[in-house]
């Protein structure tokens, strides 16, 4: 079953969470389902103001939302939310590093620019999240990493590609120096998830992918916020430096699946099919 927001997962009363780009489908579900499981969400994104659909999806509480406009690459925006949230001296005990951009060149047509702005998104980012939040964090706190199934294996989007195999190892850098202060650092792989990013994929690659998967069937964003939330909760506490596919299956299976059903229906049209005379 599909997670909804409302689902109840461990308790997140009494945390402030701050997550990256919250705006996105991904992001907006799981400041959705944070808030409905009780914590404090400071949402960030690039635009001035909140979404609707945002605004919407945050307004079943028992916890609540806050906004901050940030880009996740300029380091003066995060010591701006760093110093804010030291003012309003509530602590930080989360951080969801969602803000990610996807850029589908290959390798011999990437321009430089487009390599250093993925980068600067979806590795640089984090980098500067954990840099500047950390020091906020008590024992206890935790800190996700939203990686992809193409930090696990080669896929032709080169910049992308890369920037989630070096986002795996900032995760278990910082797994391995923040956790004796009591932080845990994880990160999670969503697969082929329904979000807007994914919008403009050709039916094709959407086939490709249903014949991959074990789970013959794509994702939802609640089902990576799900994911999120326990990695947050204290259900979780003795998860560190843990990677977690959320993807049907589909890295785990490696391309066997699509062999395996491949040998079987040729089995099966050799036994179907009249013998020659």
């Amino acid at each position: 079953m599909t997670p909804t927001p409302q689902m109840r997962l461990p308790d997140l009363s009494g945390k402030t969470i701050v997550v990256t780009g919250a705006s996105g489908g991904q992001g907006s579900a799981e400041v959705a389902l944070l808030v409905a499981n009780g914590a404090s969400v400071i949402a960030t994104d690039l635009a001035p103001v909140p979404g609707e659909t945002l605004v919407a999806l945050s307004a079943s509480g028992p916890g609540q939302m806050l906004y901050r406009q940030l880009d996740v690459s300029s380091p003066a925006d995060w010591k701006d939310l760093a110093s804010w949230l030291v003012e309003r001296g509530k602590g930080l005990h989360g951080l969801v590093n969602n803000a990610g951009v996807p850029h589908r060149a290959r390798l011999a047509d990437v321009e430089v620019e487009d390599w250093n702005r993925v980068l600067s998104i979806n590795l640089t980012g984090p980098m500067l999240a954990m840099q500047h939040l950390s020091p906020l964090m008590a024992r206890g706190a935790s800190i996700v990493n939203i990686g992809s199934a193409a930090g696990l294996n080669a896929h032709h989007t080169v910049a992308y590609t890369a920037s989630k195999w070096a986002l795996r190892g900032l995760t278990h850098a910082a797994a391995t120096q923040l956790g004796p202060l009591g932080i845990r650092t994880n990160i999670v792989h969503p697969g082929y998830i329904e979000t807007p990013m994914m919008a403009a994929a050709p039916q094709i690659m959407t086939d490709a992918q249903l014949a991959l998967t074990p789970l013959e069937r794509t994702g939802q964003p609640e089902e990576v916020a799900a994911v999120v939330a326990f990695l947050l909760s204290d259900a979780a506490a003795y998860v560190c430096g843990a990677e977690i596919p959320v993807d049907g299956g589909f890295t785990s299976s490696a391309g066997v699946k699509y062999m395996s059903d491949t040998i079987a229906a040729a089995a099966a049209k050799e036994t179907t099919e009249p013998a020659s005379v």
